[in-house]
């Protein structure tokens, strides 16, 4: 199949234009939550920013699906088709809500399972990161985990064997950060002010764009069994190698093998 990276970047961002610009002027009815079958919040504007999106890239690119998470049917997308459009209308829907600035709209192009372009914006910071990202000069970062800092998210339904794992991520890492969002934790790996992050239960549009930047930076992102993360993965860890393999390790000696 044909890779159409460098073609579609562009149709993503314009799609994520559609909806930031909108939300910049959206009042404050718009932000009012409520709470899905799922126990997770949403609100109008998730509703709506998935709309606006979604319609750009019905329009841009009819022949490859959009899957939002406002509008998925339960279990997600999963098995991906060969080509697909994961998005996440706000990703820090919690923060978004409450007027807190760490929120994102994320969308990535995937294909053949790999997300090939990745856009993340962050409205409240006016700020954008996309695949190729500019400048991409070697980042430092912690290689050692017992001196990274490591952001977590995921973790509020957390219980038994990831609460356990999630202590040990506290006990072994030099700091912990919890940002409220995957998309960012993500962004924050891939540009070094964080030297990894951890997240639990990760659905594909919350994780997809992040994992593109990420890779395009060079970090490892794995899955539960330490290999190359998949989107079927329970958990997904991001980071230089030396610090990605033992948080990988923790997850399969902890989470993974308790009931």
């Amino acid at each position: 199949m044909i890779d159409l990276s460098g073609e579609l970047l562009p149709v993503a961002e314009e799609a994520v234009d559609a909806a930031v610009g909108w939300l910049a002027a959206a009042g404050g009815e718009w932000s009012t939550a409520r709470f899905k079958a799922s126990g997770e919040e949403v609100t109008a504007a998730d509703v709506e920013v998935e709309a606006r999106v979604t319609r750009v890239l019905a329009a841009r690119t009819p022949e490859i699906p959009v899957f939002g998470e406002e509008s998925a049917t339960a279990g997600g997308p999963l098995p991906l088709p060969a080509r697909c459009w994961l998005l996440d209308p706000i990703d820090g829907t919690m923060n978004f809500a409450r007027g807190g600035p760490m929120y994102a709209v994320s969308l990535a192009y995937v294909q053949d399972g790999e997300p090939r372009v990745g856009v993340v914006h962050a409205p409240a910071l006016g700020r954008r990161w996309t695949t190729p990202l500019p400048n991409k000069a070697h980042v430092p970062s912690a290689d050692d985990l017992a001196r990274a800092v490591v952001g977590v998210s995921g973790t509020g339904s957390a219980r038994g064997g990831p609460r356990r794992f999630l202590d040990r991520v506290q006990d072994k890492a030099y700091r912990v950060r919890m940002q409220g969002s995957m998309a960012l934790d993500l962004v924050g790996v891939a540009e070094g002010w964080l030297d990894a992050c951890v997240c639990v239960a990760p659905k594909p549009w919350d994780v997809a764009a992040g994992v593109a930047l990420c890779r395009d930076r060079g970090r490892a992102v794995l899955g539960a069994d330490g290999r190359a993360f998949w989107f079927d993965s329970p958990v997904l860890v991001a980071g230089a190698v030396g610090v990605a393999r033992p948080l990988a390790r923790l997850w399969t000696t902890t989470a993974s093998a308790c009931p």
